[in-house]
């Protein structure tokens, strides 16, 4: 017989994480700002909600695809995490059973992790809820999780049509959660910085002399709208 090929059960572990220095500047921009200048193409979908009361998240992804129900390769995640790393899970969306709770979380955070972003559900919310450690998930359940693979540790995954490689920059705030892209991370950078400034610039117009609207009936007569 043939060596067994192990597909859908691996741990990959060369991989290029973004620079610390860049994600350290995406975490002072808004995920909102950042998500207009990926054209507002790029989410994770409004059921990634912040379970935690505050707290930012801004990091490296550390990517996991798992069975649903199934925190296996979650556990290999943090034993394999660096200081930095957001672990990024792909559990197919189901709520059955919680992907992730206090324990998981707790180790996670021992070993440097920022925070979890887990399409699917956790529990422990009496630990989760008041905290400021960045928790988002798909829903709550009670139910814990089984653990026995299969799973893939560091490959691309995609949450509810986000792609997410290994080692890309991973945001969030209390709007929901982004990716960005390592390739390409320094030009929707300096367009976000754009954007504060330009918003900065409107919102001190709105304290003082007030907002040109001229702009809302240009759009309007350039759409055709009657009554203008």
């Amino acid at each position: 017989m043939g060596e067994r090929v192990s597909l859908g059960f691996k741990v990959v572990r060369d991989y290029v994480r973004a620079d610390k220095d860049l994600v350290a500047v995406f975490a002072q921009i808004p995920t909102a700002i950042v998500s207009d200048n990926l054209n507002r193409m790029v989410a994770a979908g409004p059921r990634l909600r912040p379970l935690h009361a505050g707290g930012n998240l801004a990091g490296c992804a550390l990517t996991v695809k798992t069975r649903p129900g199934d925190n296996l390769m979650i556990h290999k995640a943090v034993d394999l995490a660096r200081p930095g790393d957001v672990i990024v899970v792909d559990g197919g969306g189901d709520l059955t059973n919680a992907l992730i709770g206090e324990l998981i979380i707790r180790q996670a955070q021992r070993n440097g992790v920022v925070g979890f972003v887990v399409d699917g559900a956790a529990r422990d919310m009496d630990f989760i809820a008041p905290g400021d450690f960045p928790v988002y998930a798909a829903g709550v359940t009670h139910r814990g999780p089984y653990k026995d693979g299969p799973g893939e540790v560091n490959v691309p995954i995609a949450l509810d049509g986000m792609v997410i490689a290994p080692g890309d920059i991973v945001i969030g705030d209390q709007d929901g959660v982004l990716a960005i892209g390592r390739e390409g991370a320094e030009e929707v950078l300096a367009a976000a910085k754009a954007q504060v400034q330009r918003e900065a610039a409107t919102l001190e117009a709105i304290a003082g002399t007030g907002w040109d609207r001229r702009w809302v009936d240009e759009i309007l007569k350039s759409k055709g709208c009657e009554g203008i």
